[in-house]
């Protein structure tokens, strides 16, 4: 089917001053030349970087504890002069801050959160919790160029002739982190955005047959398929497709979009935000 593109809202439009946190593992100290770079890139963007004192890791994989991570983050939502707040990291441990955040104040002070891989887990839980949406991307990823089309992204149906509703999900395994607890979205009538960057058959079949035994693949409207990057690595991406329709049989819509992700060139998708694919 022939690829379409769509186009969401840049939003980075409205950012002028961004707090800079890692609420999963920490930065490596030898990596203190790439984050000078992106805090370039951002002033370049007209966008002032403030980084939180919890950036590099210090104890094992952390950059402080679940709570003063929290506390980094939170100061950032409850500050009126911080329009966003980026993500850097990545990794395993995101989700050790759950308990920690003030959603009554996140709530009363909306602005987006943007990260990806295992910050799926906050932007979901955040939405979750508040209703506020944030934005799936890697801002270390950023360059000025690639900003008036930061969220257009191509797709083609591969079942269905299209889908709507809110975006939820993210990367498969950090998604499924939350499975059973009270963060884990609502999911009926969603849009479910599942990407992975480790990961083979046996482990997709794994997360596949647990969202279909929570009931997931159910509930959605459809389905959008980012990259699978160690499957497609191996020249297997055709069997996320596959696999995915013997989960779903042929009544839910499905999409597959090369640009969403954990490549470099990945573009940014907005999680609890309205999006429309060939309706």
């Amino acid at each position: 089917m022939m690829q379409k593109r769509i186009s969401l809202s840049n939003w980075i439009d409205g950012i002028h001053k961004a707090g800079i946190v890692c609420c999963s593992n920490g930065i490596a100290r030898q990596a203190a030349g790439e984050i000078q770079q992106l805090s370039e890139a951002l002033v370049q963007a007209d966008i002032q970087p403030v980084f939180s004192p919890c950036l590099y890791a210090v104890d094992g994989v952390r950059s402080g504890s679940a709570q003063q991570r929290a506390d980094c983050l939170m100061r950032f939502y409850t500050d009126p002069e911080i329009d966003a707040v980026f993500d850097i990291s990545g990794g395993d441990i995101a989700n050790e801050l759950l308990p920690y955040l003030d959603y009554a104040a996140i709530a009363q002070n909306p602005k987006p959160f943007w990260g990806y891989s295992d910050l799926t887990v906050l932007l979901n839980a955040i939405y979750a919790m508040t209703g506020n949406w944030g934005v799936l991307y890697q801002m270390r990823f950023f360059e000025q160029e690639k900003r008036a089309d930061l969220f257009d992204f191509s797709y083609r149906l591969v079942q269905g002739t299209g889908m709507s509703g809110t975006v939820v999900g993210g990367n498969i395994r950090c998604f499924l982190k939350l499975a059973g607890t009270r963060y884990f979205p609502d999911l009926h009538g969603k849009v479910l955005l599942l990407e992975a960057r480790s990961g083979l058959q046996p482990q997709i079949i794994t997360y596949l047959s647990q969202l279909q035994q929570l009931g997931a693949l159910e509930q959605v409207n459809g389905i959008l398929l980012g990259t699978f990057t160690q499957l497609e690595t191996a020249g297997q991406g055709d069997d996320v497709i596959r696999l995915v329709q013997q989960f779903t049989g042929t009544k839910i819509p499905i999409a597959k979009t090369d640009d969403i992700g954990h490549a470099v060139n990945a573009r940014a998708i907005a999680i609890g935000s309205e999006l429309q694919i060939g309706v």
